[in-house]
């Protein structure tokens, strides 16, 4: 079965229009909330200064404080597990993650507040496009998905996604070796135009020296995907985000948009960006090392000021099943970066095969019935 997942772009949150009344929606156009009915453009409140980092050790501790933290409602998919917003006024839907049926099951959780958002700068049919040029690129796509592409503009579902970003100042005492290239000379017999001869051929060899040290870096704003609907591998190509523009949070961001909730908590979000981190570091006790060569024995890390922020990032999401299988795609909602999925269609790929072996045989048939003095072949 191959079907495109129909999502919509109903608000699950919404406010009323200060001119008319009607449900508004935040219009990335403008970066503000307009009224489908009536057109008037009402601005999002401000709220204060940028968003602030959050202590990292108080927040586990106020994860009971309910100025801290929220009850949300979502709706959970039962083939991918994603956990998302539904429109208020939908007893169903479909999940934008996979594409699958669900129903209205409201499952409530106590979560952190989000502190940021970065609200969507990309517009639906902005994203559509950059969609249908990605699509143009794949060879072997199957016709069906490039043909809901350039007409169906319910494809695509704005999200929020929800990450953690870390600041944290980090101390490294280390132990390992460092390994220097020299050279040496051995005596070599080998045999040349057939006659064995004996000579001096350099080899290099490394000489290893046991080091111990320290090294300090200061992290700012390692970004932890707080999901586990989507593939890191898809998410990471969506990078760089500019971090800097995000928003103090506020729901009037998220009218016409779903949002997600986080699948990852807070400690297993910083466990994750600890192994970002640790990436670098390890980079740096190589470059402290020196020499040709390094061996890191060992390296334990303190992490100080720990710091972290909660913020909400926008995508385009698209979710298409071909033979079974779920193909995600998604588009950057601040600078329409796609990344994606891809099916292929074996029935494309099987006729280019097929041509192939046809325009082949009637080169050999050309070739051999005329060059090779047999009879030519018929006009």
């Amino acid at each position: 079965m191959h079907r495109i997942a129909r999502t919509g772009t109903a608000a699950p949150r919404s406010a009323p229009c200060g001119q008319c009344g009607a449900w508004l929606r935040f219009d990335p156009a403008v970066e503000q909330l307009k009224c489908d009915h009536c057109g008037f453009v009402n601005p999002v409140p401000q709220l204060g200064p940028a968003v602030e980092e959050q202590d990292f050790n108080a927040a586990l501790a106020a994860t009971r404080d309910a100025q801290e933290t929220q009850t949300i409602e979502t709706v959970r998919c039962g083939s991918c597990a994603a956990e998302f917003t539904l429109d208020p006024n939908s007893e169903s839907g479909l999940c934008p993650f996979c594409g699958s049926a669900v129903v209205r099951e409201t499952t409530r959780a106590e979560q952190l507040k989000p502190k940021g958002v970065l609200p969507f700068k990309v517009t639906i049919d902005q994203a559509g496009e950059q969609f249908r040029t990605w699509l143009k690129r794949l060879w072997f796509a199957p016709t069906k998905l490039k043909q809901y592409a350039r007409t169906d503009r319910s494809l695509l579902t704005g999200m929020y996604t929800p990450y953690w970003t870390f600041d944290s100042a980090t101390r490294t005492a280390y132990t390992g070796e460092r390994g220097d290239n020299y050279t040496v000379y051995v005596t070599r017999t080998v045999t040349r135009d057939g006659r064995t001869v004996t000579e001096q051929v350099p080899e290099t060899r490394t000489r290893w020296t046991s080091v111990s040290g320290g090294v300090a870096r200061d992290f700012d704003d390692v970004l932890v995907l707080a999901s586990t609907s989507l593939p890191e591998r898809i998410t990471e190509r969506l990078e760089p985000w500019d971090l800097p523009s995000i928003k103090p949070f506020a729901d009037e961001y998220l009218s016409g948009f779903r949002a997600e909730r986080y699948q990852v908590d807070l400690p297993a979000g910083f466990t994750r960006a600890r192994a970002k981190m640790d990436v670098v570091i390890r980079e740096d006790i190589r470059r402290d090392i020196g020499g040709d060569h390094q061996r890191i024995h060992s390296a334990d890390t303190r992490h100080d000021r720990v710091t972290y922020k909660h913020v909400l990032l926008p995508v385009w999401l698209a979710a298409y099943q071909y033979r079974d299988k779920t193909y995600r795609f998604v588009v950057n909602g601040r600078t329409g970066q796609v990344q994606g999925e891809r099916p292929w269609s074996w029935i494309k790929i099987a006729g280019v095969i097929a041509a192939v072996i046809v325009a082949g045989v009637a080169i050999f048939l050309v070739v051999h019935g005329t060059g090779s003095g047999g009879p030519a072949l018929p006009k």
